[in-house]
């Protein structure tokens, strides 16, 4: 597979915020040849970076290659030669937002006035700066009309960001397992995960990247904790931990004494969580956290229009909308407010829900249900053999994942 990897220097940036930098680099990753009409952009969730498929640079021996931050591409199962997103087929291109950690300006950044990380002073950041960003990225990779913009999470809203900002630079977009906004649940659930981190003393107000410093590891992992319970589903920590105790002690300090914990039972669903945090705060910065969950939260699709038809009116294009039954993070419901968003706006939509107890991680670790109709809409459009609306019937012969055809009917 043909790849690429770099930084790009976008100059002077200002935010949507009316803040700017001198400076903004940006991180991406390409893989295929470009064609003039084959490019997709692939939008990170809020944590992931540029590094969204296993590549190979023909400068760069193989036990070298750059990972973006992460030590695993987070969407190789998707994307890739003769997967959903065909990199023999398509030019494929993935940016690392601003703010975050992986690459791109950031809060961790070093500030070039000043020669030290802008921590808390980097200008708030909205989805609207990511999209901008990319599309100032595209522009200087030499890409202009894009085929398709594909992203989960808040990637989709990213992906229905360019909808409503650059209608007419793309021709299909599958938003996937994303909503227009977040709901009230996760918006305290976010604001809990910031304030775990602000309480921890080594965040100190944002400014903890001298050499004598060290990070608020322990706010940022009760940040990810939460985050991961977000993540799973009821029937997902059912089946996969239950109310085992793990294998192993507890680490840290107990709670509430030693001869206690040593009574009450160290579960699986614990240890995990623990496990997890452990290798997040390796890799992410606490502020990156902050900035990038606020600009989640504040995202509205239908800000500064009337409604969500109205903020997709000027689209012209076909949507993808997926959505997964056991995620509560955002829900099936959430995914056909959005589609019947797009229907009022006369765009041609297909809302394809797939039967799963992943909850919201399903979009990552469901390649066999999330590759099918995707691969399908990025070559056919909302007429492709496994995309399935809610307004119809699933083909009884269908191969492909389950559609929950009764959710929404009337």
């Amino acid at each position: 597979m043909n790849a690429d990897a770099g930084v790009l220097d976008l100059g002077e940036f200002e935010f949507e915020c009316g803040e700017s930098i001198p400076r903004l680099d940006v991180a991406y990753e390409a893989y295929g040849e470009f064609d003039g009409e084959n490019a997709v952009l692939v939008c990170h969730a809020l944590t992931g970076s540029a590094h969204v498929a296993h590549r190979r640079l023909d400068d760069e021996p193989a036990d070298a290659q750059p990972t973006g931050g992460q030590a695993h591409a987070w969407w190789s199962d998707i994307v890739g030669p003769g997967k959903a997103i065909d990199t023999k087929e398509y030019y494929v291109v993935c940016v690392n937002i601003p703010g975050s950690c992986y690459g791109t300006t950031g809060p961790a950044s070093e500030n070039p006035e000043t020669g030290e990380a802008y921590g808390a002073e980097f200008p708030p950041v909205t989805v609207a700066d990511w999209t901008r960003v990319q599309r100032r990225a595209l522009d200087a990779l030499g890409v202009g009309r894009l085929h398709a913009v594909v992203g989960g999470s808040v990637g989709g809203m990213n992906v229905l960001d360019w909808a409503k900002r650059y209608p007419d630079d793309v021709r299909r977009l599958a938003p996937i397992a994303t909503a227009g906004r977040l709901d009230p649940q996760s918006l305290a659930l976010d604001a809990i995960a910031r304030r775990a981190i602000r309480a921890d003393p080594n965040w100190n107000g944002g400014y903890y990247y001298g050499e004598d410093q060290e990070p608020p590891s322990e706010g940022l992992a009760l940040a990810r904790q939460i985050g991961h319970v977000m993540y799973l589903s009821k029937a997902s920590m059912s089946q996969k931990f239950g109310r085992r105790a793990a294998g192993r002690d507890a680490g840290g300090e107990q709670f509430p004494a030693d001869a206690a914990a040593a009574f009450f039972p160290y579960r699986d669903v614990e240890s995990y969580l623990d496990y997890q945090a452990e290798k997040f705060v390796d890799r992410f910065d606490a502020n990156s956290y902050l900035y990038l969950t606020r600009a989640m939260d504040n995202y509205d699709l239908a800000s500064g229009y009337e409604s969500d038809a109205d903020a997709l009116a000027a689209f012209t294009g076909e949507a993808l909308v997926m959505s997964f039954t056991g995620d509560w993070h955002f829900t099936t419901e959430q995914a056909e407010s959005l589609a019947d968003g797009f229907r009022d706006a006369d765009v041609e939509i297909a809302h394809h829900v797939i039967e799963s107890d992943h909850g919201h991680d399903a979009f990552l670790v469901e390649p066999d249900n999330v590759g099918p109709p995707l691969a399908d809409f990025l070559s056919a459009g909302v007429e492709g053999k496994a995309v399935t609306d809610t307004d119809e019937d699933p083909r009884e012969d269908s191969d492909f994942a389950p559609v929950h055809t009764s959710l929404f009917s009337d």
